[in-house]
This record gives C-alpha cells, sequence and structure tokens, in this order.
C-alpha cells in the first residue's frame, strides 16, 4: 500500500511562513524551525549543488506538511508558479464547512481567489472548493467533501 506521509512546500522565510501556516491556518507546529542542513550527501540527494536548509513540520490531518527554506542557493525565481505550469502542485486542506472557515480566514486578512465554487454535475459533484494563496503566493484550497454521503470513493 503507498499513501501519502508528508506534502513539502519550499518557502522564502521560514519565520514568515510559520505563523502563516500555525497561526491563520491553525495547523500545528510539531517540529522546527530545524537548525541549517548541508553537505555534500544532503545536496546530492537533494540534486541541489550546495545546498544549505532548514525545515519546520506542521500537522496536517495524518499526514504533515514539510516547509522548507532553502538558505543557498537562493531560488532563481522571485514569485510562485501560476497553476499552468508544468510541474506546479497544490495542497488541499480538508474542512467541514467551507463558507464558515472562508469567513474565519478573511477575518484574519486572506483574500481569496474567487467566491466558494461549487461542482454540480459529473464525478465531483457535491465538491465546494476555494483557492488562496500563502506570504510566498503559493496556491492552497480549501474544499468541503464527504464522500461517504455523496457515495464517491475518495
Amino acid at each position: 500500500m503507498i499513501g501519502v506521509f508528508h506534502t513539502g512546500i519550499t518557502v522564502s522565510d521560514l519565520e514568515h511562513a510559520i505563523p502563516f501556516y500555525r497561526d491563520i491556518l491553525g495547523l500545528e507546529l510539531i517540529i522546527g524551525p530545524t537548525e541549517v542542513f548541508e553537505g555534500d550527501d544532503l545536496s546530492a540527494a537533494l540534486g541541489v549543488r550546495g545546498a544549505r536548509v532548514k525545515l519546520a513540520i506542521m500537522k496536517i490531518g495524518d499526514s504533515s506538511l514539510e516547509l522548507h527554506e532553502y538558505l543557498s542557493p537562493k531560488s532563481e525565481v522571485d514569485r510562485a508558479m501560476p497553476p499552468n505550469t508544468l510541474g506546479f502542485m497544490h495542497v488541499a486542506f480538508r474542512v467541514e464547512n467551507i463558507e464558515q472557515k472562508v469567513r474565519e480566514l478573511e477575518a484574519k486578512g486572506i483574500r481569496f481567489l474567487s467566491q466558494v465554487n461549487v461542482v454540480h454535475e459529473g464525478p465531483l459533484a457535491g465538491w465546494k472548493w476555494i483557492y488562496l494563496k500563502d506570504p510566498d503566493g503559493i496556491t492552497l484550497e480549501l474544499v468541503e467533501h464527504n464522500p461517504l454521503s455523496e457515495g464517491q470513493p475518495f
């Protein structure tokens, strides 16, 4: 069996990212920020020459979200990728009441890209979803979905 152990996101600054994910989104910080990891073995394992990185791990349901900050080499891009970019990925957070969660986050200053989207037909009928951005402009998603009540396998 294969399951998701964690999802990783590279951020520009852990000291800026941690309060967003912990205090705004409500995730629990379980590790970090760590000391700096570096060395030839790490660089080879990551495929990043001269890698110097520290991280923080946030609890997210039965999994975790790993936030990485590369102290070196610095990123060659200065903004997050748009959703149509090859390799783009995002994290979707399951919520029980998306409208309530949107109100809570808006009260904390979060701006969403749209109103809550509702899928009315097809295999995803009943899903509600909305995109937001983290402090680095990384796309995140909130999803309200109850597969048991809708007879869907996931």
